[in-house]
Protein backbone atom coordinates (compact mmCIF):
# COMPACT_ATOMS: atom_id res chain seq x y z
CA UNK A 1 0.00 0.00 0.00
CA UNK A 2 1.64 3.19 -1.21
CA UNK A 3 0.83 6.60 0.29
CA UNK A 4 1.58 9.99 -1.25
CA UNK A 5 3.87 12.08 0.92
CA UNK A 6 2.02 15.29 0.05
CA UNK A 7 -0.16 16.69 -2.73
CA UNK A 8 2.57 18.56 -4.59
CA UNK A 9 4.15 17.09 -7.71
CA UNK A 10 7.56 17.23 -9.37
CA UNK A 11 8.17 17.25 -13.08
CA UNK A 12 11.13 14.93 -12.56
CA UNK A 13 11.61 13.87 -8.95
CA UNK A 14 14.98 12.25 -8.16
CA UNK A 15 17.84 11.75 -5.69
CA UNK A 16 15.93 11.10 -2.43
CA UNK A 17 17.82 10.51 0.80
CA UNK A 18 16.87 10.33 4.47
CA UNK A 19 18.74 12.75 6.73
CA UNK A 20 19.16 11.00 10.10
CA UNK A 21 20.08 14.12 12.09
CA UNK A 22 17.09 16.09 10.86
CA UNK A 23 14.69 13.15 10.46
CA UNK A 24 13.82 14.65 7.08
CA UNK A 25 13.53 13.40 3.52
CA UNK A 26 15.39 15.35 0.84
CA UNK A 27 14.95 15.06 -2.93
CA UNK A 28 15.16 17.13 -6.11
CA UNK A 29 12.93 18.14 -8.98
CA UNK A 30 15.42 18.17 -11.84
CA UNK A 31 13.17 19.71 -14.48
CA UNK A 32 11.57 22.02 -11.91
CA UNK A 33 15.03 23.24 -10.81
CA UNK A 34 14.42 22.77 -7.10
CA UNK A 35 15.63 20.94 -3.99
CA UNK A 36 12.93 19.83 -1.56
CA UNK A 37 12.78 18.56 2.01
CA UNK A 38 10.19 17.58 4.59
CA UNK A 39 9.72 19.31 7.92
CA UNK A 40 8.08 17.48 10.79
CA UNK A 41 6.82 13.93 11.22
CA UNK A 42 6.48 11.88 8.05
CA UNK A 43 2.90 11.25 7.02
CA UNK A 44 0.34 12.32 4.44
CA UNK A 45 0.32 16.09 4.12
CA UNK A 46 3.71 16.64 5.76
CA UNK A 47 5.13 20.13 5.30
CA UNK A 48 7.50 20.34 2.33
CA UNK A 49 9.99 23.15 1.74
CA UNK A 50 11.11 23.97 -1.79
CA UNK A 51 14.40 25.71 -2.63
CA UNK A 52 14.71 27.08 -6.17
CA UNK A 53 17.97 26.34 -7.99
CA UNK A 54 19.60 28.38 -10.79
CA UNK A 55 20.07 25.24 -12.90
CA UNK A 56 18.83 21.65 -12.95
CA UNK A 57 19.99 19.80 -9.82
CA UNK A 58 20.81 16.29 -11.00
CA UNK A 59 21.54 14.94 -7.53
CA UNK A 60 22.31 15.96 -3.96
CA UNK A 61 24.07 14.53 -0.91
CA UNK A 62 24.37 15.62 2.72
CA UNK A 63 27.70 16.93 4.03
CA UNK A 64 29.12 15.86 7.38
CA UNK A 65 29.77 19.45 8.47
CA UNK A 66 26.23 20.48 7.51
CA UNK A 67 24.40 21.52 4.38
CA UNK A 68 24.45 19.85 0.98
CA UNK A 69 26.51 18.96 -2.05
CA UNK A 70 24.52 19.80 -5.19
CA UNK A 71 25.41 18.70 -8.72
CA UNK A 72 24.06 21.39 -11.06
CA UNK A 73 24.36 21.40 -14.84
CA UNK A 74 27.75 23.13 -14.94
CA UNK A 75 29.44 21.76 -11.84
CA UNK A 76 29.31 20.48 -8.28
CA UNK A 77 28.41 23.08 -5.65
CA UNK A 78 28.46 23.31 -1.87
CA UNK A 79 25.61 24.82 0.15
CA UNK A 80 26.47 25.35 3.82
CA UNK A 81 22.86 25.87 4.86
CA UNK A 82 19.36 25.51 3.47
CA UNK A 83 18.61 28.40 1.14
CA UNK A 84 22.17 29.70 1.43
CA UNK A 85 24.82 30.56 -1.12
CA UNK A 86 25.95 27.95 -3.64
CA UNK A 87 29.75 27.82 -3.91
CA UNK A 88 31.34 26.03 -6.87
CA UNK A 89 33.61 23.20 -5.71
CA UNK A 90 34.35 21.49 -9.02
CA UNK A 91 33.47 22.70 -12.53
CA UNK A 92 31.97 20.15 -14.89
CA UNK A 93 34.29 18.49 -17.39
CA UNK A 94 31.47 18.08 -19.91
CA UNK A 95 29.79 20.49 -22.32
CA UNK A 96 26.73 21.71 -20.36
CA UNK A 97 24.92 22.42 -23.63
CA UNK A 98 24.75 18.69 -24.36
CA UNK A 99 25.16 16.97 -20.99
CA UNK A 100 24.08 17.52 -17.41
CA UNK A 101 24.62 15.74 -14.12
CA UNK A 102 22.04 13.11 -13.24
CA UNK A 103 22.23 10.33 -10.64
CA UNK A 104 24.76 10.51 -7.81
CA UNK A 105 25.54 10.08 -4.10
CA UNK A 106 28.41 9.67 -1.64
CA UNK A 107 30.33 6.47 -0.99
CA UNK A 108 31.10 5.13 2.52
CA UNK A 109 34.43 7.00 2.63
CA UNK A 110 32.77 10.35 1.99
CA UNK A 111 33.59 10.84 -1.68
CA UNK A 112 30.89 12.34 -3.91
CA UNK A 113 30.05 10.53 -7.15
CA UNK A 114 27.84 11.83 -9.97
CA UNK A 115 27.10 10.57 -13.45
CA UNK A 116 26.04 12.54 -16.50
CA UNK A 117 23.25 12.25 -19.04
CA UNK A 118 23.63 12.96 -22.78
CA UNK A 119 20.43 14.88 -23.48
CA UNK A 120 20.21 14.11 -27.23
CA UNK A 121 20.79 10.44 -26.25
CA UNK A 122 22.71 9.81 -29.47
CA UNK A 123 26.26 9.32 -28.15
CA UNK A 124 27.49 7.02 -25.41
CA UNK A 125 29.52 9.76 -23.74
CA UNK A 126 27.85 9.88 -20.32
CA UNK A 127 30.51 9.52 -17.63
CA UNK A 128 30.67 8.67 -13.93
CA UNK A 129 32.81 11.12 -11.94
CA UNK A 130 34.19 11.13 -8.41
CA UNK A 131 35.03 14.13 -6.24
CA UNK A 132 37.39 13.12 -3.43
CA UNK A 133 37.73 15.86 -0.77
CA UNK A 134 40.88 14.20 0.60
CA UNK A 135 42.43 13.16 -2.71
CA UNK A 136 45.43 14.66 -4.53
CA UNK A 137 43.07 16.93 -6.50
CA UNK A 138 40.28 17.78 -4.02
CA UNK A 139 38.72 20.40 -6.29
CA UNK A 140 38.64 18.30 -9.44
CA UNK A 141 36.25 15.68 -10.77
CA UNK A 142 37.91 12.39 -11.72
CA UNK A 143 36.38 10.30 -14.55
CA UNK A 144 35.84 6.75 -13.28
CA UNK A 145 33.61 5.00 -15.86
CA UNK A 146 31.93 5.80 -19.17
CA UNK A 147 30.25 4.24 -22.24
CA UNK A 148 26.71 5.20 -21.29
CA UNK A 149 23.83 7.39 -22.46
CA UNK A 150 22.13 8.01 -19.11
CA UNK A 151 23.92 7.50 -15.79
CA UNK A 152 21.72 5.93 -13.12
CA UNK A 153 21.48 3.24 -10.48
CA UNK A 154 24.66 4.11 -8.58
CA UNK A 155 25.24 2.01 -5.46
CA UNK A 156 28.18 0.81 -3.36
CA UNK A 157 28.36 -2.54 -1.57
CA UNK A 158 31.72 -3.41 -0.04
CA UNK A 159 34.04 -4.14 -2.94
CA UNK A 160 31.36 -3.78 -5.62
CA UNK A 161 30.18 -0.65 -7.42
CA UNK A 162 26.89 -0.73 -9.36
CA UNK A 163 26.01 1.66 -12.17
CA UNK A 164 23.12 1.49 -14.65
CA UNK A 165 22.72 2.84 -18.16
CA UNK A 166 18.97 3.28 -18.37
CA UNK A 167 18.43 3.15 -22.18
CA UNK A 168 20.45 -0.08 -22.48
CA UNK A 169 18.26 -1.75 -19.80
CA UNK A 170 21.45 -2.92 -18.07
CA UNK A 171 23.00 -2.63 -14.62
CA UNK A 172 26.76 -3.06 -14.64
CA UNK A 173 29.02 -3.99 -11.73
CA UNK A 174 32.70 -3.40 -11.06
CA UNK A 175 35.12 -4.86 -8.57
CA UNK A 176 36.06 -1.80 -6.54
CA UNK A 177 39.11 -1.10 -4.41
CA UNK A 178 37.37 1.09 -1.84
CA UNK A 179 40.47 2.55 -0.20
CA UNK A 180 42.50 3.28 -3.33
CA UNK A 181 39.32 4.05 -5.29
CA UNK A 182 40.14 1.94 -8.33
CA UNK A 183 37.67 0.07 -10.53
CA UNK A 184 38.35 -3.25 -12.23
CA UNK A 185 36.71 -4.46 -15.43
CA UNK A 186 32.95 -4.01 -15.69
CA UNK A 187 30.44 -6.80 -16.19
CA UNK A 188 26.72 -6.84 -16.93
CA UNK A 189 25.18 -7.73 -13.58
CA UNK A 190 21.54 -7.69 -14.68
CA UNK A 191 19.84 -6.87 -17.96
CA UNK A 192 16.09 -6.41 -18.41
CA UNK A 193 14.01 -6.98 -21.55
CA UNK A 194 13.61 -3.94 -23.76
CA UNK A 195 10.28 -3.07 -25.39
CA UNK A 196 10.94 -5.06 -28.56
CA UNK A 197 12.00 -8.15 -26.62
CA UNK A 198 8.96 -7.93 -24.35
CA UNK A 199 6.64 -7.56 -27.35
CA UNK A 200 8.26 -10.54 -29.09
CA UNK A 201 7.73 -12.62 -25.96
CA UNK A 202 4.14 -11.31 -25.70
CA UNK A 203 5.00 -10.10 -22.21
CA UNK A 204 4.27 -6.75 -20.58
CA UNK A 205 7.13 -4.27 -20.67
CA UNK A 206 8.71 -4.09 -17.22
CA UNK A 207 10.55 -0.81 -17.61
CA UNK A 208 14.24 0.09 -17.55
CA UNK A 209 16.50 0.61 -14.52
CA UNK A 210 16.63 4.16 -13.19
CA UNK A 211 17.78 5.12 -9.67
CA UNK A 212 18.51 2.53 -7.00
CA UNK A 213 19.27 1.91 -3.35
CA UNK A 214 20.68 -0.97 -1.29
CA UNK A 215 19.16 -2.64 1.74
CA UNK A 216 21.06 -3.83 4.79
CA UNK A 217 21.60 -7.33 3.35
CA UNK A 218 23.01 -6.18 0.01
CA UNK A 219 19.74 -6.30 -1.90
CA UNK A 220 19.52 -3.84 -4.80
CA UNK A 221 16.21 -2.00 -5.27
CA UNK A 222 15.80 -0.46 -8.73
CA UNK A 223 13.13 1.97 -9.90
CA UNK A 224 11.90 0.70 -13.27
CA UNK A 225 11.14 3.76 -15.41
CA UNK A 226 8.00 3.24 -17.54
CA UNK A 227 7.50 -0.09 -15.75
CA UNK A 228 5.30 1.08 -12.83
CA UNK A 229 7.33 -1.00 -10.39
CA UNK A 230 10.39 -1.39 -8.22
CA UNK A 231 12.53 -4.47 -8.75
CA UNK A 232 14.00 -5.93 -5.56
CA UNK A 233 17.10 -7.91 -6.58
CA UNK A 234 19.38 -10.17 -4.55
CA UNK A 235 23.19 -9.74 -4.57
CA UNK A 236 23.38 -12.07 -7.59
CA UNK A 237 21.01 -9.87 -9.59
CA UNK A 238 18.00 -12.18 -9.38
CA UNK A 239 14.52 -10.79 -8.82
CA UNK A 240 13.29 -11.32 -5.27
CA UNK A 241 10.07 -9.36 -5.63
CA UNK A 242 8.37 -6.83 -7.85
CA UNK A 243 6.75 -3.89 -6.05
CA UNK A 244 3.92 -2.47 -8.21
CA UNK A 245 3.47 1.30 -8.08
CA UNK A 246 0.61 3.67 -8.92
CA UNK A 247 2.94 5.69 -11.19
CA UNK A 248 4.29 4.67 -14.59
CA UNK A 249 7.68 6.30 -14.13
CA UNK A 250 9.30 5.75 -10.72
CA UNK A 251 12.76 7.28 -10.66
CA UNK A 252 14.62 6.39 -7.45
CA UNK A 253 13.95 4.67 -4.11
CA UNK A 254 15.54 5.19 -0.70
CA UNK A 255 14.98 3.85 2.80
CA UNK A 256 14.25 6.21 5.66
CA UNK A 257 12.45 6.75 8.91
CA UNK A 258 13.96 6.20 12.33
CA UNK A 259 14.31 2.44 11.72
CA UNK A 260 15.13 2.74 7.99
CA UNK A 261 12.13 0.55 7.15
CA UNK A 262 10.10 3.20 5.35
CA UNK A 263 10.65 2.93 1.61
CA UNK A 264 10.32 6.17 -0.35
CA UNK A 265 10.26 6.50 -4.13
CA UNK A 266 10.32 9.59 -6.33
CA UNK A 267 8.59 9.71 -9.69
CA UNK A 268 8.20 11.72 -12.89
CA UNK A 269 5.39 13.25 -14.91
CA UNK A 270 7.39 15.31 -17.41
CA UNK A 271 6.55 14.38 -21.00
CA UNK A 272 4.04 11.70 -20.04
CA UNK A 273 0.78 11.27 -22.04
CA UNK A 274 -2.32 13.00 -20.72
CA UNK A 275 -4.29 9.75 -20.50
CA UNK A 276 -1.54 8.16 -18.41
CA UNK A 277 -1.49 11.11 -16.00
CA UNK A 278 -5.28 10.89 -15.71
CA UNK A 279 -5.03 7.18 -14.82
CA UNK A 280 -2.05 7.72 -12.53
CA UNK A 281 -2.54 11.10 -10.84
CA UNK A 282 0.23 10.37 -8.31
CA UNK A 283 2.82 10.70 -11.09
CA UNK A 284 5.48 13.17 -9.96
CA UNK A 285 4.76 12.65 -6.28
CA UNK A 286 6.89 11.01 -3.59
CA UNK A 287 5.31 7.76 -2.41
CA UNK A 288 6.13 5.72 0.67
CA UNK A 289 5.32 2.38 2.28
CA UNK A 290 6.60 0.25 5.16
CA UNK A 291 8.82 -2.78 4.50
CA UNK A 292 10.27 -5.69 6.43
CA UNK A 293 13.60 -4.94 4.80
CA UNK A 294 15.77 -2.29 6.42
CA UNK A 295 17.91 0.12 4.47
CA UNK A 296 21.35 1.60 5.06
CA UNK A 297 22.09 5.04 6.48
CA UNK A 298 22.98 7.70 3.94
CA UNK A 299 26.68 8.37 3.40
CA UNK A 300 27.85 11.95 4.05
CA UNK A 301 30.32 14.05 2.07
CA UNK A 302 33.42 14.15 4.26
CA UNK A 303 34.54 17.78 4.02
Amino acid sequence: MWTALDNSTCELGESPFWHPREQSLYWVDIAGKAVLRTRGAIGPGVDVERWAMPQEPGCIAPARSGGLVVALRDGVYRAREWGGALTLMAPALHDPAALRFNDGKCDPLGRFWAGTLHEPKTERIATLYCLDPRGPQPGALQPMANDALTANGLAFDGGTLYWADTPSHAIRAWDWDVVDNRLGASRVWRRFEDKAEAAAAQAPYGGRPDGATLDATGGYWAAMYEGAQLQQLDPQGRTVQSWPLPVQCPTMPCFGGEDLRTLFVTSARKGRPADELARMPASGQVLFTRTEAAGRPVDFFDD
